[in-house]
């Protein structure tokens, strides 16, 4: 049987502080004052009886209706405007392999890798993720991102056709991994004991499909994180199908941000299509909305 587990939020820009806790207990309790002394206001002795009758499912309702409230304000309005309509699908030969399937298909790819905490991939799904994959640790593949970035560039194209865009521009003044992501690794990396190849909870882009980037980076929930380059390429080792049509939805990496001039203006993302030629790498704008595209992203949980 799965074992149950509660997510634990990414605590990007930490936690919960004392005073905003206490300025969101003082309006709420001011607003929940106001409303409960508008309603006592229409009710009389009969309809006051009713409600006492059923007190303890109002206590229920009122709990769950406050609680959906405020988690519907969490849902951020910034860069609304830029969503594209998208109904691209994954191809239908696309299967997730066992986990113990990718991570043999990963040691023999990366020689020297251990096994990962395959047990883990037992337990149920946190919310939004499709299934559980194996992802090794950068750093155990190459002694930077960018290098261990073009270590699977160089391993996808020996197996499929590619085309790589930014040839020789993978150094840390063009591409880097978001704070967010680098942060979700460390915590990821940390619960599973610094193995080499990490068990992580994910979705390959269907959930975040039409949105630009950072419209996608922005809607996540406080335990989720998108996924670079290395994540994303490594991922397309091990499920060659998922990037296999013309008509797939593809992946934008927005996990990592790329500087095209390495100017310290950080603002595209690397991202893995297709089309007649193969896979193509490149990059493209973090604010720009297109229906090909959905992000990819992994969800931290207790363990």
């Amino acid at each position: 049987m799965a074992k149950a587990h509660h997510v634990i939020p990414l605590a990007l820009s930490g936690n919960v502080t004392p005073e905003q806790t206490e300025r969101l207990r003082d309006s709420l309790n001011d607003s929940l004052q106001r409303g409960l002394r508008l309603a006592l206001e229409k009710l009389d002795e009969h309809s006051a009886r009713m409600v006492l009758d059923l007190q303890e499912k109002l206590q229920t309702e009122i709990t769950s209706s406050v609680e959906k409230i405020i988690q519907r304000f969490t849902i951020s309005e910034k860069y609304k405007e830029e969503e594209a309509l998208s109904r691209r699908e994954y191809p239908a030969t696309y299967r997730v392999r066992p986990i113990e399937a990718q991570s043999t298909a990963l040691r023999n790819l990366f020689p020297g890798l251990h096994n990962p905490m395959e047990k883990l991939a037992r337990r149920t799904l946190p919310d939004g993720a499709e299934d559980w994959f194996a992802i090794p640790r950068w750093q155990s593949v190459a002694h930077t991102y960018g290098e261990a970035v073009q270590k699977v560039i160089d391993l996808l194209a020996e197996t499929r056709r590619f085309s790589n865009r930014i040839t020789d521009r993978l150094g840390a003044k063009f591409l880097r991994q978001s704070e967010r992501s680098a942060l979700a690794e460390r915590i990821i990396a940390g619960q599973q004991h610094n193995h080499d190849v990490l068990v992580i909870a994910a979705q390959l882009g269907l959930l975040y499909r039409g949105c630009s980037a950072r419209r996608a980076r922005v809607l996540m929930a406080t335990n989720e994180f998108a996924l670079g380059a290395f994540a994303v390429g490594c991922l397309l080792l091990t499920h060659p199908e998922r990037l296999s049509h013309l008509d797939t939805l593809m992946l934008d990496c927005g996990g990592d941000e790329y500087s095209l001039r390495g100017d310290g203006s950080f603002d595209r993302v690397p991202l893995f299509d297709f089309d007649l030629g193969g896979i193509e790498f490149s990059v493209f704008y973090e604010d720009r909305a297109r229906n090909l595209w959905g992000t990819p992203t992994g969800f931290v949980f207790e363990m």
